[in-house]
């Protein structure tokens, strides 16, 4: 390990893991728990792997303080299978769902969404390139909606909801694929929550789903088996095979988060995070600017432009030479964007801020 190259890993998915995590799950590869076997080769039935199982599952429930009347899965997937799998469960025929349009991935929700049934936009920001996320105000649903579906965190965009709405009597399905337990939320406001693992969670390969038991107790019947969530939650996410090394991965993972100090401790850092590149953004005098506005700024994704088209090449150039990982934005934005998931340590972003406030002060 000492002769390990060091980067620092901004990718914004599959993302950093805890160093601590990864040098464990390095341990016990081979022989897990003096098993014999790695947790990859034994079966999903045994105690072993039950008892990783059902911890993970602990975790997360403490971690996020989830009530006891919802029901925590883990599927297959991705959150793309979830765009799907969310209207064919709780879309009944006759019903209408809605969906706060924020970003790609809420685009991607709504268009798997009507091939299922009848949706509508609630609310976009699209008209403005999605440099906000629509406020309270903007967002119109009908009280008869089967449920309102958001994303919580735009990767791509880097915006972020710092407040949630209010829907009453109709769920509120959230995607938070990209800033699950990176801070306290009241879960009871939602009626579902689903995240992909990673980016906070863990490897890929593995999705969470939190979801209100009534919910379930009044989902759609006539769909497959294994695309029902009461499938899954009346065999504790045991239906079928599970990415058991994933879900090994997500325990550990919420195991370090507990060591942190919890997801207020965790939020606190990163915002600390956050700042430290913000800050050179706003007072760069316009040698960086940021693509979201101030209001809806992501803490876990930072997107930004450098001063001109050639000054951006070579940012991304150099830092690439200086061992800086995942920092070319998407291509619907173009620029620069720094990941600073939960994994990703301030030492890091301190890194990235000398490297951005050094590179401005050449290039005057």
């Amino acid at each position: 390990m000492s002769n390990q190259k060091s980067v620092y890993n901004f990718n914004a998915g599959p993302s950093a893991l805890p160093r601590e995590v990864l040098e464990k799950a390095q341990s016990e590869l081979v022989d897990f728990k003096e098993s014999g076997m790695s947790i990859m080769e034994m079966s999903h039935r045994s105690a072993t792997y039950e008892q990783v199982h059902n911890q993970a599952i602990e975790r997360l429930r403490s971690l996020f303080a989830i009530p006891e009347n919802y029901e925590v899965l883990f599927l297959q997937g991705g959150a793309s299978l979830q765009f799907a799998m969310v209207p064919m469960n709780f879309l009944a025929e006759g019903k209408k769902a809605s969906y706060i349009m924020s970003g790609a991935w809420s685009d991607k929700a709504l268009k798997e969404a009507k091939t299922i049934g009848e949706v509508y936009e609630a609310a976009s920001t699209k008209d403005v390139n999605y440099n906000r996320v629509p406020s309270s105000e903007e967002i119109t649903f009908e009280e008869t909606d089967a449920y309102v579906h958001i994303t919580s965190n735009n990767t791509i965009f880097g915006t972020q909801f710092h407040d949630f709405p209010s829907t009453g009597n109709v769920p509120l399905i959230a995607d938070m694929s990209s800033d699950i337990l990176s801070r306290p939320i009241d879960v009871s406001k939602f009626g579902m929550i689903y995240a992909g693992a990673q980016k906070n969670l863990g490897p890929s390969g593995v999705t969470v789903a939190i979801i209100r038991k009534d919910l379930l107790d009044h989902a759609n019947s006539g769909i497959p088996a294994i695309l029902k969530y009461s499938t899954h939650s009346s065999s504790n996410s045991l239906y079928n095979t599970p990415p058991s090394f994933g879900i090994y991965m997500l325990g550990e993972v919420l195991g370090w988060m507990q060591q942190q100090g919890g997801l207020e401790k965790i939020a606190k850092r990163n915002e600390e995070k956050a700042n430290l590149i913000y800050d050179v953004i706003d007072n760069s005098n316009g040698f960086y600017t940021g693509h979201a506005e101030k209001g809806s700024r992501s803490l876990m994704n930072i997107t930004f432009r450098v001063a001109d088209e050639e000054l951006e090449k070579q940012f991304l150039q150099e830092a690439k030479e200086a061992g800086f990982v995942g920092l070319n934005g998407h291509r619907s934005v173009g620029g620069c964007r720094a990941s600073a998931y939960n994994a990703v340590p301030v030492e890091a972003c301190q890194a990235l801020q000398k490297f951005m406030l050094d590179f401005q002060e050449k290039c005057k």
